[in-house]
């Protein structure tokens, strides 16, 4: 591998368990668009395949043939052009019967879900081709991949035909955290100080494609400009990319999240169903559990009487670049439009939120910071169902008979607590303790970058997280 090659320990050693478990491995590499799927299988095997192929996006089925028939020409075939999957399996079978080798055998089909063309019987045709032969002996590792997350699940790891209970392994590609974050962007020398990595992550999420496109040379402001503002900007049209990446038909999906986008806690599935004006039905369950699976949004319930309530269960956009998209994708904008903007309410605002989801995303390293780590403990946003309306923004119970009540708040310096602001979170835990029932402890957290000022209100905050608490691995 790429001696700078950063992040993705736990990945490497399964990677490595495959290649040295004595028998075939069937594995499924899945995460959304630009996580780093091909980066690290290719970095990982060296580029060193026995058979590789990519699927083309939106192709037809004649296109998708003819790329899978072209690679194999590329490891020696040299027979007809096959005008079935299965015969293009068994072409792969024959091909690679006769190369002469020592190590295994590495396949690796990337872009797979684009291969699976209406009727096409592509994936009956990978089943057998697993069943009957791959499986059949010790020397084959065969690697699929794919951007739509649900397809993968759907139709690979959890499929009830003849893949069913087939893969040996799934490899699941998360976003960088803020440490692994931190390391790439000094592995690329950009070596800038917490708070606008903080900054950076709230635009682009720990997705290494993005963070590959910053400049060193430019500040932040100069970077998102470039990236988002310019005209024909490389990320200008990522949204629209990444949802055709993850899902056949979008523009659902989209919906959705446009929907919960102007609703920071999060709605239920009946709610989303009326801004929608559909059916709160089993296909919008379905596409709210694939949104799931591909980190877009999270599924939380509050808890009521100490118990939850599955049918209070909210759903919450989690995604920072979607976030990010839906907050000025529609503003009239210059191509300096952030330079020209910095430190202006809208920005302020959208920081605000945009840092509430870093946290979520950053729960482990809130434990860890809180003494939690071997506390079992649930993590919940909370609102109240009863007027006047409050929320919280982060609930975590704890299996020690405590919660901690966490204020999340993003500001560039010291947080000072104002008389008013002291009130309403007074207010905020009398609605929760008195809602929710609960016999528990109420322990008033606080998450900021850089901690309290104190004064005669910072002294009822009992627990604080920092900034550098949130980079902890």
């Amino acid at each position: 591998m790429d001696k700078n090659f950063v992040g993705r320990e736990l990945e490497i050693n399964a990677l490595r368990d495959i290649v040295n478990s004595g028998k075939s491995e069937f594995v499924a590499v899945y995460g959304r668009r630009r996580v780093g799927k091909t980066y690290l299988i290719q970095q990982f095997f060296n580029n060193k395949f026995a058979f590789t192929a990519t699927g083309i996006i939106e192709g037809s089925r004649e296109e998708e043939l003819f790329a899978f028939t072209t690679a194999l020409i590329g490891i020696g075939y040299s027979g007809r052009q096959p005008s079935t999957w299965l015969e293009a399996f068994e072409a792969l079978k024959i091909t690679l019967d006769k190369k002469p080798h020592k190590d295994r055998l590495v396949i690796y089909i990337d872009e797979l879900p684009c291969f699976d063309t209406p009727k096409s019987g592509f994936v009956r045709a990978l089943g057998h081709f697993w069943n009957t032969w791959a499986s059949t002996r010790k020397d084959i590792i065969l690697i699929v991949c794919g951007s739509a997350t649900s397809w993968m699940i759907e139709n690979i790891i959890n499929d009830h035909g003849g893949l069913h209970d087939r893969t040996t392994h799934t490899i699941y590609l998360r976003q960088f955290s803020l440490c692994e974050t931190e390391t790439y962007l000094k592995s690329r020398k950009i070596l800038w100080p917490r708070q606008v990595i903080v900054e950076a992550y709230m635009m682009l999420g720990g997705i290494p494609y993005y963070l590959s496109l910053l400049n060193r040379q430019e500040s932040l402001a100069q970077n998102i400009d470039r990236l988002y503002f310019h005209k024909n900007s490389e990320l200008g049209q990522e949204y629209h990319r990444l949802y055709a990446s993850l899902f056949k038909s979008p523009d659902p999906y989209i919906r959705i999240v446009e929907v919960l986008g102007k609703n920071k806690q999060g709605l239920t599935r009946t709610e989303i169903a009326e801004r929608l004006k559909v059916s709160s039905s089993g296909t919008l369950s379905k596409q709210l559990e694939n949104l799931e699976y591909c980190d877009i949004i999270r599924r939380y319930v509050t808890k009521v009487g100490g118990k939850p309530k599955t049918n209070e269960a909210y759903f919450q956009l989690v995604d920072l670049f979607t976030l990010f998209h839906l907050s000025f994708s529609k503003k009239l904008v210059t191509e300096d439009y952030w330079e020209q903007h910095l430190n202006t309410p809208v920005i302020n605002t959208w920081q605000g939120l945009a840092f509430e989801h870093v946290c979520m995303v950053h729960i482990g390293q809130i434990r860890h910071a809180l003494g939690l780590d071997r506390i079992a403990v649930e993590y919940y946003s909370w609102r109240s169902s009863t007027p006047p309306q409050s929320q919280v923004d982060m609930i975590i119970e704890r299996a020690d008979r405590l919660i901690n009540l966490c204020e999340i708040k993003y500001s560039q310096a010291e947080y000072v607590i104002t008389s008013s602001e002291d009130k309403k979170l007074r207010n905020r835990i009398a609605a929760f303790v008195r809602e929710s029932k609960t016999p528990n402890g109420i322990l008033p957290t606080w998450i900021t970058l850089y901690g309290l000022q104190r004064n005669e209100y910072s002294a009822t905050v009992q627990y604080q997280v920092l900034m550098d608490d949130l980079f902890t691995r």
